[in-house]
């Protein structure tokens, strides 16, 4: 935790940034600087519920004194510590986000699974669990499409969430979960099991970055074939260049100079490699994808029991809950926190 209470450290870091900020020359490349004022804006919220929670902890201290003969200071210090305990959760939640795209928004996708009607009414349940949830943490939400259900509910939805570690955050979420319940679509009011997932990708700025080395480039020079006439090019104008570690080939000789030839070869290359940077991309969601569990009985990461009792359980941590409502409104941050301990636990034991 001492990443969390170094104050001044933040302080010093956040004065950096401004630093740069000020310079006049900080929009030259507005990609980097754009990311720096992210950085910033993160830094600041951060700092600001350090600076909360140090204020808190010194009204602790007064509170305190005259919480032995005073029901009302009692009552506030319980309350004061409630919350400092929250903050402290929340930053020891965000210690355990340290993937490459944990900090990034979200992308995700509600798919109903086995359970027919009573799923796709389990999905938009889901859906509004999580909507409710993002809204809770102050995060921005859109969504994207959602289709309906045959009867009921949806069939699927797909929504995007703005905010501090909302991968990181989501992610923890992604499988498929389990409701067992008394349906309300049956007329018999029989006990069904349903199923629907939960499927989280980060999503990827449109900041790709095409940078070629020379020492990369094998650049030939021949002669232009052509049809002939006084067009016709007697001077080695035609320009092929090799990008060496990817075997890409690109070839140029409509122009009338081996100046332009090569220019345009360049930006033939460029596009090229900017298409094999966008596969390389499509294949690690294509991955993620390949990752999704069949949507049915033997594969929830979760169980959510509405009778014959009332019971939350995760299925990897075994942490569960009796209050099914308040889960079901978005109250999830303690099964996020529990499954970060796991996952911290088990990577620590493979180490």
């Amino acid at each position: 935790m001492g990443g969390f209470f170094d104050l001044t450290k933040k302080h010093e870091e956040l004065k950096r940034l401004e630093s740069e900020i000020a310079d006049p020359n900080f929009w030259d490349d507005n990609e980097a600087a754009q990311k720096i004022l992210r950085q910033r804006s993160r830094l600041e919220k951060v700092v600001e519920r350090q600076e909360r929670f140090e204020k808190g902890l010194a009204d602790a201290e007064v509170l305190i004194e005259f919480a032995e003969s005073d029901e009302d200071s009692l009552r506030e210090l319980s309350e004061l510590i409630r919350r400092l305990e929250k903050e402290v959760e929340e930053a020891e939640t965000e210690m355990f986000l340290s993937g490459e795209s944990d900090s990034k928004n979200a992308i995700c996708s509600i798919q109903a699974g086995a359970g027919g009607t009573d799923a796709q009414d389990w999905a938009e349940m889901l859906l509004r669990m999580y909507l409710r949830w993002a809204e809770r943490k102050g995060f921005k939400v859109e969504v994207l499409d959602v289709q309906p259900g045959n009867e009921a509910g949806i069939k699927s939805a797909t929504f995007r969430v703005e905010g501090e570690y909302a991968y990181g955050l989501l992610s923890c979420e992604a499988g498929v979960h389990r409701l067992v319940r008394i349906s309300p679509f049956n007329a018999g009011a029989s006990r069904e099991t349903s199923f629907a997932s939960l499927f989280v990708i980060p999503e990827v700025e449109d900041d790709i970055e095409i940078e070629i080395n020379e020492k990369d480039l094998r650049i030939d020079t021949f002669r232009s074939s052509g049809a002939g006439g006084q067009h016709v090019n007697v001077t080695d104008s035609a320009v092929r260049i090799t990008h060496i570690p990817t075997g890409i080939v690109v070839t140029c000789q409509n122009e009338r100079s081996q100046i332009q030839n090569r220019a345009m070869a360049m930006k033939v290359l460029r596009s090229r490699l900017y298409e094999l940077e966008l596969e390389k991309r499509r294949a690690e969601v294509m991955e993620l994808e390949a990752s999704k569990r069949e949507i049915s009985f033997g594969s929830q990461i979760r169980s959510y029991t509405l009778h014959p009792y009332r019971l939350v359980k995760d299925t990897r941590t075994k942490y569960e809950r009796t209050d099914v409502d308040a889960v079901l409104d978005g109250d999830i941050d303690d099964f996020i926190r529990e499954y970060l301990l796991y996952k911290q636990k088990q990577e620590a034991n493979l180490q």
